[in-house]
C-alpha cells in the first residue's frame, strides 16, 4: 500500500513517501547549504519541494526562490510547486513586463524564475531578497564564470536574513577544479551523492540498460578520409619544420594550445616575423581538417559537405588554402559524389535498422508492435528519442527517417543557422506536446534537450554519436527510464573518434564520483564555504529605494545587463539605472558617455567593421567621449598588431576620444565611479540620456528638441509644433496656451514652463566659486 508524506503546507496524499528523498531532505535542513547530486529519474524536485514546505512553514512571511537556466524549465518547477504545495506560486521570467514582475514577487511565497532575469531586477531595485528563506539553484553546475548564479548567491547570503542553498545536478563535472568552483560560488557547505546503486533507492529506480553499437566505416568514407588525412599531415610536417609542435601526432587541444603560444608571441613583438602570421593560418586550417576529419568519421558525407560549403564563404587565408589544396579538394569531390549517389555513413542505415526493429515492420511500411499510441496518455505510450551533435547530421536524420515512413520531429535550439530559423519556445512546447500525445514516433535533437526538457516516459535513448563530457552522456541517458526499465543504444564507429570520446566520458564519470564522496575534498570545501559566508555577510549591500538616495548616477544600457560591471558598480554604492541607450554603454553626465570593450570585442569590432562607426557616433552625440579598454590580452589574436595599433590611434586623434585601460570588470567598474564621482561632484541632477541618435534632417532636429520637454513623447510633440508653427513658438508659450493643444494637461505645462524658465543652478554655483576665490 502506498504512503504519502503529510506536512501542513503539502496537499493532502500529493508526495508519495520515498524514504531516500526524505533523508536527503533532512541532510539539507540539518547540515546548511547542500548539493545534491542524482541522476534524473529520482526526484531531485521533489526534495526541493520537501525543503521548501520545511522552510515555508518554519519560517513566518517568507519565500523561496527557485532558479532554472531556461524559461521552459522555470515554468515546468512552477507547474511542479503548484501540484503539491498550498502556498501562491508563480513564475517570472523576462517575457513577463516589469509591474506585473514586481506584483508577483510581492503577492507570491514561491517564485520560480529565470536568474537573469531575477539579477535584473535586483540591480534595478525592484525587490530583494532579504525574505527568501531557501534558494534553489536548478542544474547547479551552471554556476561559474560571469553566469548569473554567482552573483545571485553572493548577493544571497549578503541580504537574506535566512541563509538556506540548495543546489541541484544530475552532474558538477568530472575536473576538481570545477565542482570546487561551482561550491564556492553557491557556498556549498556539504554534497549529497545518490545513484541508482544506493539500496534505497532501487525500489524506485527503473535501470538503464546501455548497449554500445559498433559499425564499421565504409570504403567510400575511407576513401574520402585518406585524402583529407593527407592534407592534414602535410600541415603537420609544416608546422613540425617550423618548431611550433614538437611531432605530428598531436590531437585538437595540442593545437589550441600551439596557437596560444604562437598568438603571445606575436603580441610581445612590436615587429613581429611574418612566419608568425604564417604559422597561425596553419593552425587555423589543421582545426578546420580536424573538425572536417571528425564529419567524416562520425557524421557523414551530408554533414561534412555543409561544413565545406560555409568553409567557402571564409574569406581566411586558412579557409583558402584548403579550397585549393588538392587532397581536400579530391576528398571534397568524392564527398560530393557520394552524396549524389545515395551512400551514407554506415550509422544512417544502423539507427533506420534499430528504429524499424523498435517500432515494428510489416510490408515496407513501419507499423507500432502493439497499440500503444491509440492510449495517448505518458503512462501507455512508448517513445523514442535520437540524439545528436549537429543539426546538419539531425536533418539528414529526419529526412531518411520520412523516407522510410517513420514519423519523427526535429528538435532544436532557438538560433539560426544557414538560414534556417531556430525553434521558439512556442514551438519547442508544441513538439514535445505532440511527441507526449504520440503524434510523432521519434523525437531527434540536438543537446537542447539534454536538460530540463520534461520529456517522461521515453524507453528508448539512441545516441548518434557519443560525446567527451560525462555531464552531457548523464543527461541524456537521463532521458530515459523514468517510468519503466530504460535502454540506451550508442553509436560508435570502429577505430575513430567516436572510441576516444566513449572511453572518455566512463572515465570522466568515474572520476566524478570518486570526488565526490572524497572526505578530503568535501572538508575543504565545507570550511572555504563557510569563511566565505562569514565575509560575505560583512560586504554592504546597497539597499535600493524606491526614493532618490545620494548615490552618484550611472546610466547603463540594457544590453550591459548581465555584465560583472554592473555587479561591481552597485556594490560601490552607485545608483546604477538600466535602460536602453542608443550610443555608449554608461552615461554619467549629459557630456560624458563611456564605450566598453574589452579586448576580444575590440579586436572583433576591427575585424567587422564596427569600431569606426561606433566611435563616429560617440564623438557625435557627446562632448567628452571616452573609450574603456577592458583586458591585457589585446595583442592575443591572430589581427596583426600594427593594425590594432592603428586603430587605437584613429580612435584618439581622428574621433577624439580618450582611451583609458583597464584590468578587469571589477577595474572597469571602479573607474567609472570614478568617472561619476568627479563629473557630478556630488550634485544629483537629471542626465539627458540618448535613447535615440541625435537627428539629422530639420524636422527630426525640430522634434528632438520639443521631446525633450517633460512628459512630451512623439505624438505631443508633433502636435505641439503643428499648433505653434515653430520650437521658439513652442518655448513662448504660456501654461494656458499649451494646455490648448490635445494632450497637454495643467501639470505637463506647469512643468514645461518650470524647465523653460528656471534659472541654470551649476551657472550659479560657477558664480559663487568664483566670487570665493
Amino acid at each position: 500500500m502506498t504512503s504519502y508524506i503529510n506536512h501542513p503546507l503539502l496537499k493532502k496524499d500529493a508526495i508519495e513517501s520515498r524514504l531516500y528523498q526524505q533523508i536527503l531532505a533532512g541532510d539539507v535542513l540539518k547540515k546548511g547549504n547542500t548539493m545534491v547530486v542524482a541522476p534524473t529519474a529520482l526526484g531531485k524536485t521533489i526534495v526541493a519541494i520537501l525543503v521548501a514546505a520545511d522552510r515555508l512553514h518554519k519560517v513566518k512571511n517568507s519565500k523561496v526562490l527557485v532558479l532554472a537556466p531556461s524559461k521552459p524549465l522555470a515554468i515546468q518547477h512552477e507547474a511542479s510547486f503548484k501540484e503539491f504545495i498550498n502556498l501562491p506560486c508563480t513564475s517570472i521570467t523576462g517575457a513577463v513586463k516589469t509591474d506585473e514582475r514586481i506584483k508577483r514577487w510581492e503577492e507570491s511565497r514561491i517564485i520560480s524564475a529565470t536568474p537573469q532575469t531575477i539579477e535584473s531586477d535586483l540591480l534595478n531595485g525592484r525587490y530583494d531578497l532579504s525574505s527568501v528563506s531557501l534558494i534553489v539553484f536548478d542544474e547547479c553546475h551552471h554556476a561559474v564564470g560571469s553566469y548569473s548564479y554567482v552573483y545571485l548567491a553572493s548577493r544571497y547570503v549578503q541580504e537574506s536574513k535566512y541563509n538556506l542553498v540548495l543546489g541541484l545536478t544530475a552532474s558538477p563535472g568530472s575536473d576538481k577544479f570545477k565542482i570546487k568552483e561551482v561550491c564556492e560560488n553557491l557556498y556549498i557547505q556539504n554534497i549529497v551523492v545518490k545513484t541508482e546503486d544506493d539500496p534505497d533507492v532501487k525500489p524506485y529506480f527503473n535501470p538503464v540498460e546501455i548497449e554500445w553499437v559498433r559499425v564499421k566505416m565504409s570504403s567510400e568514407l575511407e576513401k574520402i578520409k585518406k585524402h583529407v588525412d593527407k592534407a592534414l599531415k602535410i600541415r603537420l610536417k609544416a608546422l613540425k619544420n617550423m618548431g611550433v609542435i614538437k611531432t605530428v601526432s598531436v590531437g585538437k587541444v595540442d593545437i589550441l594550445n600551439a596557437r596560444g603560444r604562437i598568438q603571445g608571441e606575436i603580441a610581445r613583438s612590436a615587429n613581429p616575423d611574418k612566419d608568425l602570421f604564417q604559422a597561425i593560418s596553419i593552425l587555423s586550417a589543421v582545426i578546420n581538417i580536424q573538425h572536417a576529419q571528425e564529419l567524416i568519421e562520425t557524421q557523414g558525407v551530408q554533414t561534412f559537405n555543409k561544413y565545406v560549403a560555409r568553409l567557402r564563404k571564409k574569406k581566411t587565408k586558412a579557409a583558402k588554402s584548403l579550397m585549393w589544396d588538392d587532397n581536400f579538394s579530391r576528398a571534397v569531390k568524392m564527398a560530393r559524389d557520394a552524396e549524389k549517389h545515395g551512400w551514407e555513413h554506415p550509422k544512417l542505415r544502423e539507427i533506420t535498422k534499430i528504429l524499424k526493429k523498435e517500432l515494428g515492420e510489416s510490408d515496407g511500411q513501419t507499423k507500432l508492435k502493439t497499440s500503444r499510441f491509440d492510449d495517448k496518455s505518458d503512462e501507455n505510450s512508448s517513445k523514442i528519442m535520437v540524439f545528436t551533435q549537429y543539426r546538419d547530421t539531425l536533418e539528414m536524420i529526419h529526412q531518411k527517417l520520412e523516407k522510410e515512413g517513420i514519423k519523427s520531429a526535429k528538435f532544436f535550439g532557438q538560433a539560426q543557422k544557414d538560414g534556417e530559423k531556430g525553434l521558439t519556445q512556442k514551438e519547442q512546447k508544441a513538439i514535445i506536446k505532440s511527441f507526449r500525445k504520440g503524434e510523432y514516433d521519434v523525437l531527434i535533437s540536438t543537446s537542447v534537450a539534454e536538460e530540463g526538457i520534461d520529456i517522461p516516459a521515453v524507453d528508448l535513448v539512441v545516441l548518434y554519436e557519443p560525446v567527451p563530457s560525462e555531464v552531457r552522456m548523464i543527461q541524456r541517458r537521463g532521458r530515459t527510464g523514468r517510468k519503466r526499465t530504460g535502454r540506451v543504444k550508442v553509436l560508435v564507429t570502429n577505430g575513430t573518434r567516436d572510441e576516444a570520446y566513449f572511453w572518455s566520458s566512463i572515465r570522466k564519470e568515474d572520476r566524478m564520483k570518486n570526488q565526490l564522496i572524497d572526505p578530503d575534498v568535501l572538508e575543504e570545501l565545507n570550511a572555504s564555504a563557510t569563511e566565505r559566508m562569514e565575509n560575505e555577510k560583512h560586504i554592504k549591500v546597497i539597499d535600493r529605494p524606491k526614493q532618490e538616495n545620494d548615490f552618484p548616477i550611472v546610466y547603463a544600457d540594457s544590453r550591459e545587463g548581465n555584465s560583472k560591471v554592473i555587479r561591481h558598480l552597485t556594490e560601490m554604492e552607485i545608483d546604477v539605472k538600466v535602460q536602453s541607450m542608443a550610443v555608449a554603454d554608461y552615461q554619467v553626465s549629459d557630456e560624458v558617455a563611456i564605450e566598453r570593450k574589452t579586448a576580444k570585442d575590440f579586436v572583433d569590432s576591427i575585424i567587422d567593421k564596427r569600431l569606426f562607426k561606433q566611435a563616429q557616433e560617440l564623438s557625435e552625440e557627446f562632448k567628452r567621449p571616452l573609450m574603456i579598454l577592458e583586458g591585457d590580452d589585446l595583442y592575443s589574436g591572430m589581427i596583426n598588431p600594427n593594425a590594432i595599433r592603428g586603430s587605437l590611434a584613429s580612435i584618439a586623434i581622428d574621433f577624439g576620444i580618450s582611451i583609458i585601460p583597464t584590468r578587469n570588470a571589477q577595474d572597469t567598474a571602479a573607474m567609472i565611479k570614478r568617472i561619476a564621482v568627479r563629473e557630478q561632484n556630488g550634485e544629483r541632477t537629471p542626465i539627458q540620456i540618448r535613447t535615440d541618435k541625435k537627428p539629422v534632417s530639420l524636422l527630426e532636429q525640430q522634434l528632438f528638441i520639443v521631446e525633450s520637454l517633460p512628459n512630451i513623447g512623439p505624438v505631443n510633440a508633433k502636435n505641439l509644433l503643428q499648433h505653434f508653427g515653430s520650437v521658439a513658438n513652442v518655448f513662448n508659450a504660456s501654461e494656458s496656451e499649451l494646455q490648448e493643444v490635445e494632450g497637454i494637461g495643467k501639470k505637463t505645462a506647469e512643468n514645461i514652463r518650470k524647465v523653460i524658465d528656471s534659472k541654470y543652478l551649476y551657472f550659479q554655483k560657477e558664480i559663487k566659486e568664483k566670487k570665493l576665490l
